[in-house]
């Protein structure tokens, strides 16, 4: 079980679901996807951009979307050369320095030798981002000790030290700064198998609310994105090479199709930026329609034909005193 659960921490740790195939329903060509960026150019020209788990898929598209947009960006993770691989691509593809910082977030030193580092390199961040994430998929029976707090550690406490070490920095020199947090669907409803992150993904957005409040005096703005699936290639290749689980997931988002990284790193590029300056304690969840189409009882109605409605209906009006 050792193996299996490292082997899904590391197909799952990339955070919100990625699948690979492309398979959509018919009514996506309705919901076609802009790939562009949203917002004008130079909209983030002199600000400072610091981003958690920003070396590899959202975190990468989110980091891509600000440094187009004129931020200097600070990517940090534990994977240095990962990072740093990331850092030149985007680098050289928006003309905007990205720094590389190595940074284990569920370690309170990390974060506060990796913050300092920052401030000193690229400034006090006028954007803030915890994307940093990992999961895996587990009967909760089965989990140990060790699995929760591997979870918890990087999502639930690696969030609060990273967002209170920059948080205290900014109250000493009188700095706003605009926070996002990536949680996920599964924040809000729960979900069986997937305990630690669901519990610890649901604590980040408590910590974001409860900061929207409190910290709003000294300039600083709280808000959460909850992503349905996501289009990126590769990390379900291994988990879903018949493209079947994709299938079964596109067919309950009415849109008819999964998400691209492009459409997260646009809202979460509004969410951070002025224009959404009176946002403040938001979850916005972007997935579809899948969290709503899953919820109501009577959703798999859509399945029954014209022919059987017209039969139904019938039945029901022959029915006496209703």
């Amino acid at each position: 079980t050792n193996f299996s659960g490292f082997f899904f921490f590391q197909f799952f740790s990339r955070g919100p679901n990625v699948l690979h195939q492309d398979s959509s329903a018919p009514q996506a060509a309705f919901f076609s996807p802009l790939q562009k960026v949203m917002l004008p150019p130079n909209t983030f020209q002199g600000k400072v951009a610091f981003i958690t788990g920003g070396g590899t898929g959202l975190g990468k598209g989110m980091t891509t979307a600000l440094s187009s947009l004129g931020a200097k960006c600070v990517i940090a993770s534990r994977k240095l050369d990962v990072l740093k691989g990331t850092a030149d691509e985007i680098s050289s593809k928006t003309g905007n320095k990205v720094h590389a910082i190595q940074c284990d977030v569920r370690d309170p030193v990390s974060v506060k030798n990796a913050v300092a580092e920052a401030i000193q390199v690229a400034g006090h961040p006028d954007v803030v981002i915890n994307n940093a994430a990992g999961n895996f998929i587990s009967p909760s029976e089965r989990l140990s000790a060790n699995a929760w707090k591997t979870i918890t550690d990087i999502v639930l406490n690696g969030t609060a030290f990273v967002t209170l070490e920059i948080g205290k920095e900014l109250i000493k020199v009188q700095k706003g700064a605009a926070f996002l947090a990536i949680t996920t669907i599964y924040a809000e409803s729960g979900s069986g198998f997937v305990l630690p992150s669901a519990s610890a993904k649901a604590g980040v957005e408590a910590m974001s609310k409860s900061l929207a409040a409190e910290w709003g005096r000294y300039g600083m703005r709280f808000n959460v994105i909850q992503p349905g699936p996501i289009k990126t290639k590769g990390a379900f290749s291994r988990l879903d090479p018949t493209g079947t689980f994709e299938k079964k997931m596109i067919e309950r988002i009415p849109c008819g199709r999964l998400g691209s990284v492009e459409e997260i790193a646009n809202l979460a590029a509004y969410l951070c930026s002025d224009y959404a300056s009176w946002v403040n304690g938001a979850v916005i969840r972007m997935d579809g329609g899948e969290y709503v189409s899953m919820a109501g009882e009577f959703n798999d109605l859509k399945r029954v034909t014209k022919e059987q409605w017209d039969m139904m209906e019938a039945m029901i009006r022959k029915t006496k005193g209703s």
